[in-house]
């Protein structure tokens, strides 16, 4: 998934470079989203309940793998009201559907630092294909000598693929809320082990 760029580990010795097992760090990671609302302005929000492990292979990176599962329950846009409704059987129905999922299929390189992250995207009981695009932020070794990756993705799907159809019309015209959704991730990794992704 992520570049070879074991210059940025250097300090770390030549043996620990980027290939490895690493989990998602919920703490220093964000899964956050946008949609229209009304027409004219965008809604902002965020799953704060996730966890994901990245199989990375430094010297090929297309052979690399994601997994990733988010607890519904979580979402938080900041407004108490809307996030149960956000929550109920109109959209997530996370008493029914707690995790919706995303595991990696294919990924390609798209550039210096940049991938294409394919995949398949489980909301509900409905799984479909999503990409990602990728940008590789940067590798290190932490304050705690946790050796880690980040990287920062969008993706942008249209909610009613996923059975999330629910609106309303406006009186002027329109609806209140786009059928697009943006997905914005800002991934920060910390290794479990050196062992090959392969």
């Amino acid at each position: 998934m992520l570049a070879n760029r074991t210059t940025l580990v250097a300090n770390a010795g030549p043996s620990q470079g980027l290939t490895g097992v690493y989990t998602i760090d919920p703490v220093h990671s964000t899964i956050g989203f946008s949609v229209r609302h009304a027409m004219i302005s965008n809604v902002r929000g965020r799953f704060d309940s996730f966890e994901g492990l990245l199989k990375l292979d430094g010297s090929r990176p297309t052979r690399s793998a994601a997994y990733m599962s988010v607890q519904t329950q979580s979402v938080d846009t900041g407004i108490r009201e809307r996030d149960l409704h956000l929550r109920g059987p109109d959209f997530l129905d996370s008493s029914t559907f707690p995790l919706m999922t995303f595991h990696s299929t294919k990924i390609t390189g798209a550039g210096d630092d940049v991938f294409r992250l394919a995949g398949n995207l489980r909301i509900k009981d409905i799984e479909l294909p999503l990409t990602v695009d990728l940008e590789f932020g940067g590798a290190g070794v932490d304050a705690y000598g946790q050796h880690r990756v980040g990287f920062e993705g969008s993706a942008t799907l249209r909610r009613s693929d996923w059975g999330l159809t629910w609106n309303t019309a406006l009186e002027t015209g329109g609806v209140l809320v786009g059928d697009r959704v943006r997905l914005l991730l800002d991934i920060s990794a910390v290794r479990l082990s050196a062992v090959a992704a392969a």
